[in-house]
């Protein structure tokens, strides 16, 4: 038995009672106190800043993740931040996915987006990994790209050769963190019109 069952058999018996979870809400980033609050954790910001919110701790380890349970717009959602690292996102949704049998269309994907600027938030229905390897690895596992997402705006890379790699794993400006916490504020917000089946309004009112 590997260290991850044994995390959801102790996990199992301590979910948040109200009925099973019907929608999933994924931060994306990279577990670890090296990656904390570099651009590609906006997802793991997001869920912190929803946390703080909801008054939950994401901290349940299930699913390869650390999550929690907690009524978003009115629906039981399972809040995730995988533990995977952000390559191997998928194996974490998919695994709950599968427990609770939730189809891919109410899984809700947060994560950070370099052809935004920061301070932006974008809502999509649905569309492909566009070069995240992240979403790469939730379309490979989950089987379908049918699943909305917001778009965390984190900058481009400052000229053409810079390393991407270097550009994503490093730190936000405090003048972009600035600008982080207005778009942080409106993730919850956002997400609740999405778990309500409102969308188009989340679109219309966030992006």
């Amino acid at each position: 038995m590997s260290i991850w069952d044994i995390f959801d058999r102790i996990s199992s018996k301590n979910e948040v009672q109200g009925g099973k979870p019907e929608f999933i809400i994924v931060g994306l980033g990279n577990p670890g106190i090296d990656y904390e609050r570099s651009r590609h954790n906006a997802g793991f910001m997001a869920v912190a800043a929803m946390e703080e919110k909801l008054g939950v701790q994401v901290n349940t380890y299930k699913f390869k993740a650390k999550t929690a349970v907690a009524s978003v717009g009115g629906k039981q959602c399972l809040i995730m931040k995988p533990e995977t690292y952000m390559n191997l996102s998928g194996e974490a949704v998919s695994q709950a996915m599968n427990f609770y049998k939730i189809p891919i269309e109410k899984v809700l994907v947060i994560f950070d987006d370099i052809s935004l600027e920061p301070g932006t938030m974008r809502i999509r229905r649905k569309g492909s990994a566009g070069g995240h390897n992240g979403l790469k690895s939730i379309i490979e596992c989950c089987g379908g790209e049918d699943f909305p997402r917001i778009k965390i705006g984190v900058g481009k890379k400052p000229h053409p050769d810079y390393d991407l790699a270097e550009w994503v794993l490093g730190k936000f400006s405090d003048e972009d963190k600035k600008k982080l916490s207005e778009v942080f504020e409106n993730v919850l917000p956002a997400a609740e019109l999405i778990v309500r089946g409102k969308i188009s309004e989340a679109m219309n009112k966030f992006n």
